[in-house]
């Protein structure tokens, strides 16, 4: 059951966030070197992106190694912390990305770079969680 969630859990950022967003790609890359073995020996005919990959390992799970299965776990842990931050950072911003950012799409870091640009004017909340997330010194 654990396994189960930590595939929804890593497939569903991947599928939501992409491979750009919070530092995925060293994430990525992580799990693909964790996995390799795994991914070589049933995954080799699958075309990456959209989170085939880990649908696939998924299929396999009963035969993932521990390695495999600590760099699932690793890249997982580390992805929830990026979204507890990142849902912190949303909250405590969300007057002042309405007030200043509302017609910025986001993605891109396009966001972060409209805060940037009206840091003088954001809330001291806002500044604050910037700063605890390391967004801001």
């Amino acid at each position: 059951m654990r396994k189960r969630m930590l595939f929804v859990l890593v497939l569903g950022i991947v599928l939501v966030f992409g491979t750009q967003a919070l530092a995925a790609e060293t994430l990525v890359d992580k799990v693909m070197t964790g996995c390799k073995k795994e991914l070589d020996t049933y995954c080799k005919d699958v075309v990456p992106g959209e989170g085939r990959l880990l649908a696939c390992l998924y299929a396999y799970e009963d035969k993932l190694s521990g390695q495999c299965e600590y760099a699932l776990y690793d890249a997982a842990a580390q992805l929830e912390r990026a979204l507890t931050a990142l849902s912190y950072v949303a909250n405590e911003c969300r007057d002042d990305l309405q007030k200043f950012c509302s017609d910025i799409q986001p993605g891109g870091g396009r966001l972060l770079a409209c805060m940037d640009k009206n840091e003088k004017q954001l809330s001291g909340r806002c500044k604050q969680a910037m700063k605890d997330v390391g967004l801001k010194k």
